[in-house]
């Protein structure tokens, strides 16, 4: 049935929309075509580019200009981006028991996401816990009680990095947790947070557990799956309403940093889906690293959790990205790398794709038609093809609308998420002279997370008018239905929006 629904809807829309005017306007309804926006950059959210900032980023970060020799002209990447997103530790959130940085508008960490909620831009986070490479990322005080932690090597006694099946460990953890999540579990000003941590980098492989030898293999097991059982609860017990995102890696929570795929993977990374987690990247391009098993993975999850993407390699200095397997890189040519980014993103039909860190600069020096091309075809661009609409209403009879959809992006619309839980909805509103809506029609049976690049599906709305009579305007958005049904995604449409965010589409008299 599922099925055949769409199929349905597409005959029926057919039938009425191929149709002429005069045929049409056999109950007073008329056909508006809109036109579609194809160009225009959307902070929807969990869509679009990702500009990311380093735990240290001063306030001239926000004002990051590249030239861009198509345009002539220098450009801010923030103008590009959908979302902010930062590697921090727990260590700089966090640095004595009870201090959190964040709330300090004179530390970095303060400033920088201050700077992005003035500017609109959501901020997305990753808290890494392991001290290997990058020195102490969990807080001296979880040690001084007590926790227990592996140092990799003496000539570095400060970079502790803690046992996470530990309890102490995981009580400061879930402390801490608890109390970024009072400020963070908020979808206007935090776009997702990737909800893992452990590991290298935060990036969930090469987890130590113990000592080299000195567990069981089995123990280590049970190490791994009772922390990730307990990670992923805690996240999703304290972040309710913001998108949670997880490294869909082989090995994920596993001592081995690279290898083939661990038969437990799949299961562990399913169970946080359960939970309500998307997903996320940190290796595309990478053709070692991201290959069968991640393909496949994503195609599996693919319009049923959001894909977010990572490039893998740093072309700036820091990777020789020339000796990937795939040999489609030259070396001195940062523009291969990001076409193969690109290439692999759109065959996962990923919704998000990064600025990444050290890397911004090629993006718009060497391969800038390439982010105006995942801004026309990535993520979701959600596209009323054309709405049928009553000019004339009698003020206690029936609203009859006609309205036909279609995602032009590669994505979806990830209205499935249990932190969205349906929370946005296709609505229609009468407007007065004013722009202000007078009556709102939401129309519960159109899901917009069904919605696929390539297809259009119609849908046929009935509700009872109840306003006074006099002239009106329709006007058309996508709202949130936790948030009084106001205006809350933007639309591939060009037009002109009232004060309230609604797309103003035709009169209408009310007699």
């Amino acid at each position: 049935m599922k099925v055949l629904l769409p199929l349905i809807m597409i005959v029926y829309s057919s039938f009425l929309f191929g149709q002429s005017a005069e045929e049409r306007l056999f109950d007073g309804r008329i056909p508006i075509s809109l036109t579609y926006d194809s160009t225009s950059v959307f902070r929807n959210p969990l869509n679009g580019w990702v500009m990311y900032a380093g735990r240290t980023a001063e306030p001239t970060y926000w004002d990051k200009e590249y030239y861009v020799d198509e345009l002539q002209k220098f450009v801010k990447v923030i103008d590009y981006a959908s979302a902010c997103y930062v590697r921090t530790s727990w260590s700089s959130l966090n640095p004595k028991e009870g201090v959190y940085t964040w709330r300090d508008t004179t530390t970095q960490i303060g400033r920088l996401i201050r700077g992005a909620m003035k500017r609109g831009v959501p901020i997305a986070f990753r808290i890494v816990v392991d001290g290997r490479d990058q020195g102490m990322n969990t807080p001296k005080f979880v040690f001084s009680a007590g926790a227990r932690y592996y140092m990799e090597n003496d000539k570095h006694p400060d970079r502790l990095t803690p046992l996470p099946q530990d309890p102490i460990f995981q009580r400061y953890y879930e402390r801490f947790i608890k109390a970024f999540a009072k400020d963070f579990n908020d979808p206007e000003t935090v776009a997702f947070i990737d909800a893992y941590g452990l590991g290298k980098w935060g990036e969930a492989h090469n987890v130590v557990y113990a000592e080299a030898g000195e567990a069981a293999e089995e123990q280590v097991q049970r190490w791994k799956e009772e922390v990730f059982d307990w990670v992923t609860d805690v996240y999703t017990k304290y972040f309710t309403k913001v998108p949670l995102i997880i490294n869909y890696h082989r090995l994920i929570g596993h001592p081995q940093s690279w290898g083939d795929p661990n038969p437990e993977s799949e299961e562990l990374l399913e169970k946080a889906i359960a939970k309500g987690y998307g997903l996320r990247q940190d290796a595309f391009g990478m053709t070692e690293y991201y290959a069968d098993w991640e393909e496949d993975f994503a195609a599996k999850w693919r319009y049923k959790r959001p894909i977010i993407m990572e490039g893998g390699w740093i072309t700036a200095g820091q990777h020789r990205y020339w000796i990937d397997p795939s040999k489609r890189y030259r070396q001195g040519h940062p523009e291969d790398v990001r076409q193969g980014e690109f290439d692999i993103a759109a065959a996962a039909h990923v919704n998000m794709m990064d600025f990444r860190a050290g890397d911004t600069d090629s993006w718009f020096e060497y391969a800038f038609p390439l982010v105006k091309q995942f801004i026309a075809e990535g993520g979701y661009r959600l596209y009323p093809e054309e709405i049928a609409l009553p000019k004339v209403i009698n003020n206690k009879g029936l609203v009859h609308i006609t309205h036909r959809w279609q995602n032009k992006g590669w994505g979806y619309f990830p209205n499935n998420i249990p932190q969205w839980n349906y929370k946005y909805k296709v609505a229609f509103a009468l407007l007065d002279q004013n722009g202000l809506a007078k009556q709102v029609f939401v129309d519960d049976n159109c899901e917009p997370s069904d919605w696929r690049q390539g297809v259009s599906v119609m849908y046929d709305y009935k509700a009872q008018l109840n306003v006074p009579k006099g002239g009106y305007s329709w006007g058309l958005a996508i709202v949130d239905r936790t948030k009084a049904d106001q205006p809350a995604i933007q639309l591939a449409v060009d037009g002109v929006l009232s004060s309230e965010g609604w797309l103003k589409l035709q009169d209408v008299e009310v007699q």
